[in-house]
């Protein structure tokens, strides 16, 4: 999983950490990045964002933290200003790899999620934001039967090594705070796995269509 060539690589979440549940392996197998890491939600939350700033350290990554709404009503965002957050959080330049949610969400369901996957699908289509490729992260959970896991006949399937696991579960258990029982530490997969898109037509086509990939 090593990749010793520098790129731009852009990583757009809800919550801080999204990042490192879901793509933690995959940014600590690739030190060369040169990774930003977007928020949306939390920046007022003094412990969450402390915490996320200290995992951008332990990922090697540079980032910011946005305060949009996440109150427990999950009332919808409004799209304009969903889309303008992002892209004024969003350092302005060509990435070479973004990596987002994916717009059915990691599991049933978290609306969020969802908002903020759609958001940069269509920031990409409508040329706002531009990259070579966006991988959507590839989790499910059985409509709430077992904790989310990595879906096999993802484009992107890679099983972490056990060091690489590691550090992301220390980030998880000692960096956010997650004690042993809790949801996230339960969770926390050994695989991570992706849709890859390299054209933004079809990530819209893909999108339109509920997010069932063909």
């Amino acid at each position: 999983m090593v990749d010793i060539k520098p790129k731009n690589v852009a990583v757009i979440v809800a919550h801080p950490d999204d990042e490192t549940l879901w793509a933690g392996g995959t940014i600590l197998s690739h030190p060369h990045w040169n990774c930003f890491i977007v928020s949306l939600c939390r920046g007022s939350d003094a412990d969450r964002a402390a915490r996320f700033y200290k995992a951008l350290k332990v990922l090697k990554s540079e980032g910011v933290m946005g305060d949009l709404d996440d109150g427990p009503d999950q009332h919808p965002l409004d799209e304009e200003e969903l889309e303008q957050t992002i892209l004024d959080l969003l350092p302005q330049k060509h990435y070479e790899l973004i990596i987002s949610h994916n717009p059915n969400g990691e599991y049933t369901r978290h609306l969020r999620h969802e908002e903020v996957s759609r958001a940069v699908i269509n920031l990409w289509k409508n040329g706002k934001i531009t990259t070579n490729e966006l991988r959507t992260f590839a989790y499910e959970d059985g409509n709430k039967t077992y904790h989310p896991k990595p879906m096999k006949s993802a484009t992107v399937y890679r099983p972490l090594t056990k060091r690489i696991w590691l550090r992301k579960h220390h980030i998880l258990s000692e960096t956010y705070g997650f004690g042993k029982d809790s949801w996230e530490l339960q969770t926390t997969p050994r695989e991570e796995a992706f849709w890859q898109f390299t054209n933004s037509f079809v990530a819209k086509k893909w999108l339109n269509n509920g997010g069932v990939y063909k």
